[in-house]
């Protein structure tokens, strides 16, 4: 369980997250929903240890987060241009993950057959869709094993086929166990999920709801529909 408590964080004396908590659990997928500006991305940035926390917890099974068990997918992907697909998912294994050489270049050839891409091994980012592009970052991600899974606006310069592909990625990375917290204000891509949402404003949590309950015909998540009702 990745458990979030009372977070705040501040920048230059403005309050961007304001007691922000909440779950994650074996196999669940928990999106925070909301414009921009309202705190989504921050709250990645320091499940990443990318921006320290002024206030709060943040725990896995427990204890203290070790952040190496967390990894990050971000929005424009961060695809080192220079090298290949395989060599994007190979470097940070060898820099970080201290494997060897060998260890590196079998993990990236699983990851790319996997994601259907064993064929652009050898290719540069700038010859990839973006969908291409999406799951390369995706496999670096997993090839450093973590335990929770963070994605940036997956969706944001992604067609709506294209959406549906990476909807039906993150259902799967789920089914195997994995725990996922996606920011996002893309309507299509949660219609496509099964998952917890968190509606934010103003740095906070303002509303939750199970995405399954969002079909029915009562007042609950009211706030959650409106938002989506506006996309």
């Amino acid at each position: 369980m990745l458990s979030i408590k009372h977070l705040i964080k501040k920048f230059h004396g403005k309050t961007i997250l304001n007691d922000v908590s909440f779950d994650v659990a074996l196999g669940q997928v928990v999106v925070l929903l909301g414009k921009s500006g309202v705190g989504k991305s921050t709250v990645l940035r320091l499940l990443n240890n990318l921006e320290s926390l002024d206030s709060g917890k943040i725990e896995l099974d427990g204890r203290p987060i070790n952040f190496r068990n967390v990894g990050m997918v971000f929005q424009d992907f961060n695809l080192f241009n220079h090298l290949t697909v395989e060599e994007n998912i190979t470097l940070p294994l060898v820099k970080i993950g201290m494997k060897s050489h060998a260890e590196a270049k079998k993990i990236a050839k699983g990851l790319l057959v996997q994601f259907g891409l064993e064929s652009k091994a050898l290719s540069y980012p700038a010859a990839l869709s973006g969908g291409q592009k999406q799951r390369i970052a995706l496999a670096r991600t997993l090839a450093m094993n973590p335990k929770v899974l963070c994605l940036d606006e997956p969706t944001s310069a992604l067609d709506p086929q294209l959406k549906l592909e990476i909807a039906q990625i993150i259902n799967a990375l789920a089914g195997r166990g994995y725990m996922i917290v996606v920011t996002t204000h893309d309507v299509a891509l949660i219609k496509q999920l099964s998952c917890t949402i968190h509606l934010m404003e103003d740095g906070r949590i303002i509303e939750s709801a199970a995405s399954e309950s969002l079909q029915l015909l009562n007042n609950q998540a009211k706030k959650i529909k409106d938002f989506m009702l506006e996309k």
